[in-house]
């Protein structure tokens, strides 16, 4: 059965289409026609003008519906991340396990490696964020955790995860070489974040071993002009790099500029948590953003809400916020056939209205959350 999405804004790729349709088969996209080409055949749904994007990928995010996966890893968590974020037209993240004990982070990954094996399917795998970080730039991470990595140690989670494990983020400054060579060796995407690193540092470590830096200006010396920092070497070296749009983490004026500085490097994440008063990371919301002993820990965004932000207040065309969603989260984890709207890519796909509501999500050509 062939199933034509038509009378629709396609975005893809940078651009919006108008007047054709997308005609999914067998779980992949077939084709992108003129709306008169529709085979006969063909399940048509009318999209009545609304918005049709690739799917959205968040490559960090910890919990959602009162289960923070970060704090009480469980396969149970990481099934409530699967069913909300999909509703929320997510069809991939990384879910995120943040500095910890030893046992709480080793309980993610085989918590992780169990789930999937019967995942929905938007479920991409683990990030470990931390404990390997600079306890200069901790933010809410607990510092009685934080250390710097030894090989052997990271050599049993790898091997633990059995491929799950997709990313690391860590201060690169204090860490030995064999460990960023074992890690590059696996196919981990090893990221700057949390780190204190200078500008001179920065410029050597973004070598093509470390791809992407984490959450920018947060957790990192800012610019000063005597002492440049890692920000500098981040625009001037361009790797991947993620920064939370909800205008607490990061200014708009900020993502704006980081935005003509990067281009298509810059990717959106959520960072988004969930309250919780368990474990060691106990989240509290304040109002429109999350905090753990007073310090700034995560946000309340969707991957949706972030692409509103980046267009309504940082002034990025609606086509670019949503790669900064989908094709460039997608291009950093090597998900070749996810991310755009094209013949032969996996038909994940949000449909949502000028108002940023979702409408449809399709995930493998399977439409799951009607309106």
């Amino acid at each position: 059965m062939q199933t034509a999405f038509h009378n629709a804004q396609i975005i893809t790729n940078g651009e919006t289409i108008t007047g054709k349709a997308v005609l999914i088969a067998n779980g992949k996209i077939a084709a992108i026609l003129p709306d008169t080409d529709i085979p006969a055949n063909a399940k048509r749904i009318d999209l009545n003008n609304a918005y049709l994007a690739p799917g959205l990928i968040d490559l960090q995010v910890y919990g959602s519906g009162g289960q923070l996966f970060s704090g009480a890893p469980s396969i149970e968590a990481l099934h409530q991340m699967e069913t909300d974020f999909l509703k929320q037209g997510t069809t991939g993240f990384l879910a995120t396990a943040a500095t910890n004990t030893n046992e709480v982070i080793e309980r993610g990954i085989l918590a992780g490696k169990a789930y999937a094996k019967q995942a929905i399917g938007n479920f991409l795998g683990l990030h470990i964020e931390g404990p390997y970080f600079n306890p200069k730039r901790k933010g809410a991470h607990p510092e009685e955790f934080i250390r710097k990595a030894a090989l052997a140690e990271v050599k049993r989670w790898i091997e633990m995860g059995e491929g799950v494990i997709k990313m690391i983020t860590l201060a690169p400054e204090l860490q030995d070489e064999e460990v960023i060579d074992y890690l590059h060796s696996q196919g981990v995407i090893v990221s700057a974040g949390h780190t204190d690193a200078s500008y001179e540092q920065a410029s050597a470590f973004f070598d093509g071993r470390i791809k992407a830096a984490t959450h920018l200006f947060n957790a990192m010396p800012q610019m000063h002009h005597r002492a440049p920092g890692i920000i500098p070497a981040i625009f001037e070296k361009q790797p991947y790099t993620s920064i939370v749009a909800d205008g607490i983490h990061v200014s708009y004026p900020m993502i704006a500029m980081a935005k003509r500085q990067l281009g298509d490097k810059l990717f959106l994440i959520t960072d988004a948590v969930t309250e919780t008063n368990e474990g060691t990371h106990q989240h509290r919301l304040n109002g429109d953003h999350y905090v753990m002993n007073g310090t700034i820990s995560g946000s309340a965004l969707t991957m949706l809400k972030a692409i509103k932000n980046c267009v309504d207040k940082a002034n990025i065309s609606l086509p670019d916020a949503v790669n900064m969603a989908s094709l460039y989260p997608a291009r950093l984890a090597g998900l070749k056939d996810k991310g755009k709207i094209e013949a032969g890519y996996i038909a994940d796909l949000l449909v949502f209205n000028n108002n940023f509501e979702v409408q449809h999500v399709v995930l493998n050509g399977e439409l799951t959350s009607p309106r």
